[in-house]
């Protein structure tokens, strides 16, 4: 049998990231799509870039294709004496290949990748994903979406036509920011009839003009009058399931962090939201407060760079 050299098959380096392989194989998919491409020999290649997949994308089956070392593609080959490859297949057993994969694919892996019929090497369709931006209420209660979908279809005269379609997606409470989603079934359709990949949402959880995020936890600047800060009062302050009343310690001063527990986003475990204080002083924009300030001055007088001055 000749030997198949997956790595050129997909247009990568041996020591590929599985981020490479899945981008290459996303565009040579793309390419050589039967219901698509207008190559002549598309459909065995399409064949061919998906049975590379399989095995590259395994880090089992990769590992073990790699210690066959680099040859030539198509040069005559045979498995190694004390070759062997099992698969578990979930029920505990190895079981025996039975799928229309390439001779090479066969010898070593004994079809097990998955995705193998009577038709020869099956392919489901490709993996698509999209960016959702999501408001940080609706990554803290959920939201529902729909969304336009570029789709590609046959006509009755066999003419592959762009179709938009509207798809509602669930969006589920308590998703973070850069998390992604899966849509079961809503990727690119596969050849012949196969099985359609899936659609990969990565949520951007837009900026908030109080709030703002780090992964689940919540932090809000809460601003503060001197004397709710001094004498310790207690105020209403926002969290996104609503207002709380938040004691603020006596004595306490600007960029004091409180903590709400589990006021920040839903999950295991929840979030918690952070209150940092922020001392507002009121303007002296009259005589009188000029007048209240001066004698605050004279009964309190303090010097808070007393530290910084004593040093040469």
């Amino acid at each position: 049998m000749k030997f198949k050299d997956y790595y050129e098959v997909m247009s990568v380096s041996r020591d590929a990231s599985p981020e490479d392989i899945k981008r290459a194989y996303r565009r040579l998919a793309r390419k050589y799509h039967p219901d698509v491409s207008k190559e002549k020999d598309a459909e065995e290649r399409f064949k061919e870039v998906g049975e590379a997949y399989e095995v590259l994308r395994d880090p089992e089956k990769r590992a073990a294709y790699d210690q066959l070392g680099q040859r030539p593609s198509g040069e005559e080959f045979r498995p190694p004496p004390d070759w062997q490859f099992e698969f578990d297949d979930g029920t505990g057993a190895a079981r025996p290949g039975a799928s229309a994969h390439s001779d090479f694919f066969e010898n070593l892996f004994g079809g097990l990748g998955g995705r193998a019929g009577r038709g020869g090497f099956r392919s489901r369709g490709i993996d698509t994903a999209a960016q959702v931006d999501v408001t940080l209420e609706e990554a803290f209660h959920g939201a529902t979406r729909t969304l336009s979908l570029q789709r590609l279809e046959r006509d009755k005269d066999g003419r592959v036509k762009p179709r938009t379609q509207q798809l509602q997606v669930k969006i589920p409470a308590g998703v973070a920011d850069g998390q992604r989603i899966r849509v079961a079934a809503q990727g690119e359709p596969g050849a012949g009839g196969e099985p359609p990949g899936d659609l990969f949402l990565q949520l951007n959880v837009l900026p908030h003009r109080w709030f703002r995020l780090e992964g689940r936890d919540v932090w809000l600047d809460l601003p503060v009058t001197p004397w709710e800060a001094a004498l310790g009062e207690t105020v209403r302050v926002p969290t996104l399931a609503g207002r709380v009343d938040l004691r603020i310690p006596k004595g306490s001063q600007t960029d004091r962090q409180l903590r709400l527990k589990e006021r920040g986003l839903p999950g295991r475990p929840p979030g918690d939201q952070f209150v940092v204080l922020k001392i507002v002083a009121p303007a002296a924009d009259d005589a009188a407060r000029e007048a209240l300030y001066k004698q605050m001055a004279a009964a309190m007088a303090m010097n808070p760079r007393e530290a910084m001055e004593s040093e040469r």
